[in-house]
């Protein structure tokens, strides 16, 4: 039987790309990478306008807090340091590199000097600070940030291969292709952590994939694969932590408060590639769909190339674009600019025609189906929260536990009369976030002021 939480819905996967090996996307003559792929400080530059730099060098270096290093993609000569907004309007200091189309490696790249087995946890963590590496399920949390508050606090080591959103086919390729990259990337961090054994997720949709992990892992009796049931949103953590263990996830609390920690396949492959190799993050898998391209394709792509060149690459566009989406249509950002760059967090570039986008141009009203309350794997009651998002009722939107949404997306997608619901939580939950923020600056000045006085 296969596991599964409460809540959900099974969505048209459109899979396209499931049978299509990954390739690899030529360097192209430009790439733009951006100084802040990851949750944390954005990184300072390293270099100038003018300065040669090699593949795999860094670029950019956070000085003080939570942050991941940023490395060159390319070799080259660094053409500027400029500001970019990205998707949300934000200014993103970017390093605009010509590649010179040599591929010339920096003498940083080189194996880890040590076996495994003699590895200490330190060693693993400051391994993959080094390499930069980030959350690339879409979250991009530091994960050395993330192996560190795991240490002793967890039992169950879980790897998110379940890729539940629509059109994603890049984990469920390197699986197939690669996986001896997951498996062996797996083992480092149950060394990091000091366990035993760890649980590879993997979707029912998969099972060719599953085939192949458990002839890899058929000699190990740490490593075992966990066959879930295929239903969106699989994939978050919560859900994937209750489907395999059935402990929820309180809200505000971290998957180390519940004994899990939870890394996606991906990850894992960059964790092994930077002990085997010394290459830090600088390239990964992208998934190229959508009704617009003329030849979807799994790419494996340079940091800083755009989607234009991923689009080119795939043959071009068939039709006129509605909509580019950075991620899966359930949860991914729509794009402004086509020439965006791919990041750590990029697992898919859909361009989607005007037919495959859901009408928003309408202000629907909500018919109380209650379908979305019914599909919620949060339990909440989403027709509530975007009511009261809608009309301005913060205070209300709170009392029913607007934070605790993950903006699966499960709601928008079930809704008949196609509400935005998803569009109005995010709105509210930014305003209730800032004014909260607010509030705790303002206690804490006021704070100081009493000790002052």
């Amino acid at each position: 039987m296969a596991y599964t939480f409460k809540g959900g819905s099974r969505v048209v996967e459109h899979k396209n790309t499931k049978d299509s090996p990954i390739e690899k996307l030529p360097a192209p003559k430009m790439v733009a990478i951006p100084l802040s792929q990851h949750i944390g400080a954005p990184c300072a530059p390293t270099v100038k306008a003018g300065d040669e730099v090699l593949r795999g060098q860094v670029i950019g270096e956070v000085k003080n807090g939570l942050g991941c290093p940023v490395h060159s993609s390319v070799s080259g000569v660094v053409r500027g340091i400029v500001s970019v907004n990205d998707a949300k309007a934000t200014p993103v200091m970017t390093v605009v590199i010509e590649n010179d189309g040599l591929d010339r490696l920096s003498p940083e790249v080189r194996p880890f000097e040590k076996k495994l087995s003699e590895a200490t946890t330190e060693d693993i963590i400051e391994l993959v600070r080094r390499a930069g590496i980030s959350g690339m399920g879409g979250a991009t949390f530091p994960t050395y940030a993330k192996i560190s508050s795991a240490v002793d606090r967890v039992d169950r080591l879980i790897i998110n291969c379940a890729e539940c959103e629509p059109f994603i086919t890049a984990n469920h390729r390197l699986m197939l292709e690669r996986p001896h990259e997951i498996i062996n990337g797996t083992k480092i961090l149950l060394k990091a952590l000091g366990l035993r054994d760890a649980y590879i997720a993997v979707e029912n949709n998969k099972m060719d994939a599953v085939a192949k992990l458990e002839e890899k892992i058929a000699q190990s009796k740490m490593i075992h694969v966990c066959i879930m049931k295929t239903k969106y949103p699989q994939g978050d953590e919560r859900q994937l932590i209750y489907a395999i263990t059935g402990k929820e996830l309180p809200a505000g609390k971290l998957p180390a408060d519940v004994g899990c920690v939870v890394f996606n396949a991906e990850t894992c492959a960059a964790i092994y590639r930077a002990f085997a190799t010394g290459m830090p993050l600088i390239e990964r898998v992208v998934t190229v769909d959508g009704d617009c391209v003329q030849k979807p394709r799994n790419v494996l792509a340079p940091i800083g190339a755009s989607y234009r060149d991923l689009i080119e690459f795939c043959g071009g566009l068939k039709k006129t674009p509605e909509k580019i989406i950075n991620g899966g249509p359930m949860m991914g950002a729509a794009q402004w600019n086509i020439d965006g760059p791919v990041t750590k967090g990029t697992s898919a570039v859909l361009v989607l025609s005007k037919e495959m986008c859901a009408d928003t141009e309408q202000d629907h009203s909500c018919i109380r189906c209650g379908r979305c309350v019914r599909n919620c794997p949060m339990h909440l009651m989403p027709n509530y929260l975007a009511l009261f998002a809608r009309h301005g009722k913060y205070d209300d939107a709170d009392k029913y536990d607007i934070l605790s949404c993950v903006e699966c997306g499960t709601c928008s997608y079930n809704c008949p009369a196609h509400v935005p619901i998803v569009q109005y939580i995010r709105a509210a939950k930014g305003t209730i976030k800032a004014q909260k923020s607010a509030e705790r600056a303002k206690a804490k000045e006021n704070a100081a002021n009493i000790t002052v006085n």
